[in-house]
C-alpha cells in the first residue's frame, strides 16, 4: 500500500475529516503540522498552488484536499489509489 501523507494546521476541520476518512478504510497516515514550518508550507503551497490544509498526498502524488479525497472514496476509486 502506498504511504499517505496529510499536511495539516491546528483546528481544522476538513483535516480532522480527512484523518477520520483514512482511519475508517484503516490506511495508515502520517500527519505534519504546517503551521509549525511556515517554509515548507510556503514551498508547498508554491510548489502545488494550493493555498489550505489538508494537502493529502498518496504516494508521491498530491491528490488534494479533503474534497477531493472524499469524492474518489465516493466513487470508488480511492482505494485502487493506495494500491
Amino acid at each position: 500500500m502506498k504511504a499517505v501523507k496529510i499536511f495539516t494546521s491546528p483546528g481544522c476541520g476538513y483535516c480532522a475529516l480527512a484523518k477520520q476518512l483514512f482511519s475508517s478504510l484503516g490506511v495508515l497516515y502520517e500527519e505534519k503540522d504546517l503551521s509549525a514550518d511556515s517554509a515548507e508550507a510556503e514551498a508547498l503551497s508554491q510548489k502545488y498552488n494550493w493555498r489550505t490544509v489538508p494537502m493529502i498526498f498518496i504516494g508521491d502524488e498530491f491528490v488534494g484536499g479533503y474534497d477531493d479525497v472524499s469524492a474518489l472514496h465516493r466513487n470508488g476509486n480511492l482505494l485502487a489509489k493506495l494500491i
